[in-house]
């Protein structure tokens, strides 16, 4: 039964007034543990919580953002030795590992009007009035786009919005051909490496990304220095990677560069790195470009907040040209080790990268210093005799910002043991003031749930989950209030393209969380100067209130899944999960027939029979675990280490080595990014995009290897069910 099926059993309004709860009260179980466990768990979580400290996130946060450090640069390898350092004064064993990835460096970049007149924009990000002065040799990475292809066009320009899709067909619609052109496309709403490659589909020859202040800028509030939002100087560096078809180094997909190549081509990789020339440029540079234009205006939907007519083109001729030095840079990843002592090849990883374009106070250090408070607090109780059951894994990668290269390059260089050992990664990113907001693996949903009850929210006097619950609520989609209704869980948002968890989860199939607080403080600075120490200290995350709560939710969380005699895990989150986005394709390929009746039908039994089966399984493992604990059942730590490998190995049977139609390093076949939007998920990818692609000779293909996946991940739930059931029958 899917979550919608499930919400109109349930009753309105009531069923969140019944469900709210006293501040931090701690639930009358806690999932994987005895009685008399979680007790002493809940007590040995209090004690880590207690000594929290915030002014040591603050230090911390001040040190790692002193200075520029981009991925694969001497700043960044200073970041990692004093990221190791940390890791080896708390007494972690500890190793950092180089790996060697392809990236560019900008040797020339030209952007200039020609027609109807002649300007040239600097190409500079200046700091501004009033902020921190920047100290001398501490200039950042110049406004680039890394991977973009070399070359030099002169061509009309014209305005394309944000470059999706549904852009291109408003435009085909009106007559407008941007073939040949260079086109000005606004940042958001898509992967920043998707959009050129969009452009070059449709013909364009060049492509200049800028942020609109409608989007982040003074129309949604005082810009910084004086606010949160963006302002109109500001440059966004970034990736134009093209990472929706594979994470990592280009040079070797699929497989760990440990060894520097002694020669590379360029044409090998053609299809990751920008299929057109690209730059960025601020909203405030490309302004006398925009206003020049003198074609039709563009409908209100498509217009910003600079003081002009938008328009689609008209007669402005732009130059511009791109040549990047490219080389064979060195990353470096650092990993902690805290060894468990009972079962110590089971590995509860703990990860963020430390790498940023400029700064990166916010993105992505906010993630990484509270990591670090986590595992110096974690390290403190070890000194009192204490010893995880599992192992626990604190990584810190680099070269994350170009391609994921980091962790895409551990977990390929690491693969076989990490199939074996890995129970789940935990990834902290961009962290604001703000409600909790978890994604991940929906197997992990109810776990995450349980931990967000005892983490008592910093402003308000109840749980960090009664006051997202809440919010939801108030704030949330009707889709969200749905399935909030009808789960009594806050719902993990699947995910799509972003963080380090991608290796993780779409190439192995790990369970995944992705953990942070946000929502009430802009994150629009990112990939900029002003995104420093001094703007997330007043405005990101005052006094460090929630990042000391991030250190705690992944703290309790990683203690939670290091002790657990069973693991915490519930698969009833995925089979609701699961249903929906079988259900949501099933009604997306019906209305495409009521539009097109030559469209085949496409026979679901298959998918439809694997999800019933799914459900079954899921509400099985529950029974069998309750029937378990009702009976005061137990196993040997042999017994339980075979158990809790089924339990945390099932989801991979979601991710085979082959992987998906046309991207065959992602491999997970319920989450991926959009192919043609990147940061977006797509759920039961092979299915849902060949049917949007109108391949519908795929779409059927695909429902049958999807429900054969399902199939065997219910066969994996239904094995450590069986073990429950044995147990409690002896």
């Amino acid at each position: 039964m899917s979550l919608m099926q499930r919400a109109a059993l349930l009753g309105g309004i009531a069923f969140f007034l019944c469900a709210a709860e006293t501040p931090d009260a701690p639930p009358a179980r806690l999932t994987g543990f005895p009685d008399d466990a979680a007790k002493a768990q809940l007590a040995l979580e209090s004690r880590f919580t207690e000594s929290i400290d915030a002014s040591e996130i603050s230090a911390m946060l001040k040190e790692l953002s002193a200075r520029p450090h981009p991925g694969g640069s001497p700043a960044g390898e200073a970041v990692t030795n004093y990221i190791a350092g940390k890791f080896r004064s708390w007494g972690y064993d500890v190793k950092i590992e180089t790996f060697y990835g392809l990236m560019s460096d900008p040797k020339e970049r030209v952007v200039e009007m020609l027609a109807p007149y002649a300007y040239r924009p600097s190409l500079e990000e200046r700091p501004v009035a009033g902020a921190p002065a920047q100290q001398a040799g501490d200039a950042p990475a110049p406004p680039y786009n890394v991977y973009s292809k070399d070359g030099e066009v002169t061509a009309p320009a014209v305005y394309v919005n944000y470059g999706l899709q549904d852009d291109y067909d408003l435009l085909a619609a009106r007559g407008i051909d941007v073939k040949g052109k260079i086109v000005i496309v606004r940042m958001g709403r898509s992967y920043r490496g998707v959009k050129p490659r969009i452009a070059g589909e449709h013909g364009a020859v060049g492509a200049i990304l800028y942020p609109d202040p409608a989007d982040l800028g003074a129309p949604r509030g005082p810009v910084y220095p004086d606010g949160p939002f963006l302002p109109e100087t500001a440059y966004n560096r970034g990736s134009v990677f093209n990472i929706p078809l594979i994470a990592g180094d280009p040079l070797t997909p699929g497989k760990g560069a440990i060894e520097k190549p002694a020669s590379y081509s360029l044409d090998k990789i053609v299809d990751v790195i920008s299929p057109i020339p690209v730059l960025p440029l601020s909203a405030n540079d490309v302004h006398p470009i925009l206003e020049a234009m003198t074609g039709e205006e563009v409908p209100a939907e498509w217009r910003g907040a600079l003081p002009i007519a938008y328009r689609f083109g008209g007669t402005v001729q732009l130059h511009m040209k791109v040549e990047q030095n490219w080389r064979i840079a060195s990353f470096h990843d650092v990993v902690a080790k805290l060894e468990g002592d009972t079962w110590p090849d089971e590995w509860i990883i703990h990860g963020n990268n430390h790498d940023s374009w400029g700064y990166g106070a916010m993105v992505a250090l906010s993630g990484v210093a509270p990591m670090l408070e986590e595992a110096r607090r974690i390290a403190e109780l070890t000194k009192t005799g204490w010893r995880p059951k599992r192992s626990l894994l604190f990584t810190a990668w680099d070269g994350e910002e170009l391609a994921l290269i980091g962790s895409a390059e551990w977990v390929e260089t690491h693969e076989n043991e990490l199939r074996k050992k890995a129970v789940a990664y935990i990834n902290t990113g961009v962290n604001t003031r703000g409600y909790f907001s978890p994604g991940g693996s929906h197997s992990l949903e109810t776990f995450i749930n349980e931990v967000a009850r005892n983490v008592q929210d910093p402003q308000e006097d109840l749980s960090v989950y009664e006051r997202a619950k809440r919010h939801v609520i108030s704030q949330g989609s009707e889709e969200e209030r749905v399935a909030l209704k009808a789960s009594g869980r806050l719902r993990l948002e699947a995910l799509g393209l972003g963080s380090d968890s991608t290796s993780f989860q779409h190439h192995l199939g790990i369970p995944t969380l992705d953990l942070g607080y946000q929502g009430e403080a802009p994150t629009g600075i990112y990939h900029s100067i002003y995104d420093n120490f001094d703007s997330f200290s007043r405005f990101g995350d005052p006094g460090f209130a929630y990042s000391r709560k991030l250190a705690e939710t992944s703290g309790r969380a990683m203690l939670r899944l290091a002790d657990a005699a069973i693991l915490p895990f519930e698969f009833t989150g995925m089979a609701d999960a699961i249903s929906d986005y079988t259900l949501e394709i099933k009604t997306q390929v019906q209305d495409s027939r009521k539009h097109d009746a030559a469209i085949p039908e496409i026979d679901f039994t298959p998918l439809d029979a694997a999800v019933e089966t799914l459900n079954a399984s899921a509400a099985r493992f529950v029974a069998a675990r309750s029937k378990y604990n009702a009976m005061g059942a137990s196993l040997s730590e042999k017994k339980l280490a075979k158990l809790n490998a089924k339990i945390a190995r099932a989801e991979q049977a979601l991710a085979p080595k082959k992987g998906l139609p046309r991207r065959q390093w992602y491999r997970h076949h319920i989450y991926a990014p959009g192919y043609d939007n990147g940061y977006g998920v797509k759920t039961i990818p092979s299915i849902r995009e060949a049917a949007e692609r109108g391949n519908w000779d795929e779409a059927a293909r695909e429902v049958k290897t999807v429900a054969k996946l399902i199939k065997a991940y219910s066969a994996r739930i239904d094995d450590a069910s069986k073990m429950l059931e044995e147990a409690a029958r002896s």
